[in-house]
């Protein structure tokens, strides 16, 4: 079976979008942050994700952003983009328009707000692995859509070496565990990502290629000394920084509605994010304010201020 040379590992960052007074992107800022993230040692970029609230943006925003993006990296990092759409036509299209742009491969999440069974998810990824021009990353997100049971992964990698990878944002590591026992024997070069900030230790020690984290944007300087410790085989230390990690994620996760308290993280790192296209009431707004001024506390204590 023929399989895809590019292998995807490391720190990628699902990235949010600053938006400016009138709640346009803000391109330049957009090119700015990108490259503040590729200069502190991210591997890569992952735009149109949930963190980057992709569902708020138009069919041709989305395009938009991954063209920004991925001029932005400038081949300094891959670009992996969200292409997910309404049905598999539109996916379809969305990973043509990523591949012109020049991302090296998209993730594609299972379909939203109908809860398929696994044998639907699979004709759905099926149809994809046979007629993607670019490589694909499964996106498994069970809070928010149809989730991909191992059998089906297992599937999908054996019959589609389009398909190159997972992100499993679950946080379950006895699931990741069985997926790579599944998986790797029959496609060693299948990249597992985890998309749960919380368990980025855990996860790469059973044997996780990566990670996706919405606090990757807010301070990727810890997500990769994390990956680096526990590539380097010094668990101990990794754990210490793992709960550093932790006590800066659950006050974003936390915050008044995801993904806004990674907004609030990305501004605490000098960056203009704009206000959200979800319109908050004057408490949230409020509650907005105090979890600023925590966020830069803990920032400074980390050093990243």
């Amino acid at each position: 079976m023929t399989t895809s040379s590019a292998t995807i590992t490391g720190i990628l960052v699902p990235h949010m979008v600053p938006l400016d007074d009138r709640g346009r992107i803000n391109e330049d800022e957009l090119a700015r942050y990108v490259s503040w993230l590729i200069d502190r040692g991210v591997h890569g970029l992952y735009p149109n994700g949930s963190t980057g609230e992709f569902l708020r943006f138009t069919v041709e925003e989305r395009k938009r952003i991954v063209q920004v993006v991925c001029a932005a990296a400038g081949g300094r990092v891959p670009v992996v983009a969200g292409a997910a759409e309404a049905n598999v036509s539109e996916t379809i299209r969305a990973c043509e328009h990523c591949l012109e742009a020049g991302a090296q491969a998209v993730a594609v999440v299972s379909p939203l707000y109908y809860r398929l069974s696994p044998e639907s998810v699979y004709a759905y990824f099926r149809e994809i692995g046979r007629h993607s021009p670019i490589d694909v990353t499964l996106y498994n997100i069970p809070m928010l859509a149809s989730p991909i049971d191992v059998p089906t992964v297992r599937r999908l990698a054996e019959e589609f070496p389009r398909i190159i990878g997972i992100k499993d944002s679950s946080g379950d590591i006895s699931h990741m565990i069985r997926l790579i026992a599944a998986v790797r024997p029959i496609r060693p070069d299948f990249t597992f990502l985890t998309g749960w900030d919380s368990a980025l230790v855990p996860m790469l020690a059973v044997g996780c290629d990566g990670g996706t984290h919405a606090t990757s944007g807010v301070a990727p300087e810890l997500t990769r000394r994390i990956y680096d410790t526990v590539r380097a085989g010094d668990l101990d230390t990794a754990m210490a920084l793992q709960r550093q990690l932790t006590e800066l994620f659950d006050p974003l996760i936390q915050a008044p509605d995801f993904p806004e308290g990674f907004r609030v993280g990305a501004e605490a790192r000098g960056f203009a994010m704009g206000r959200s296209r979800q319109p908050a009431t004057d408490a949230q707004s409020a509650d907005r304010r105090k979890l600023a001024q925590r966020v830069r506390g803990q920032l400074d204590a980390l050093g990243l201020s």
